[in-house]
């Protein structure tokens, strides 16, 4: 699975660990989270993320 990285702060999304502090289970694929998530540590918009190289 591929890692996404918020663009503003840094955060990085890793499909693995998941995020379950806003109930996104570990072995999500970032495209499988729902559209109003946002980061965790700053709050930016999904669409803030870029996947990782």
């Amino acid at each position: 699975m591929k890692t996404y990285i918020c663009t503003v702060c840094g955060y990085t999304y890793d499909p693995t660990q998941g995020d379950p502090d806003n109930n996104i289970a570990p072995g999500t694929a970032f495209e499988d989270i729902p559209d109003d998530w946002s980061c965790p540590v700053c709050g930016a918009d999904k669409s803030e993320f870029q996947q990782q190289e």
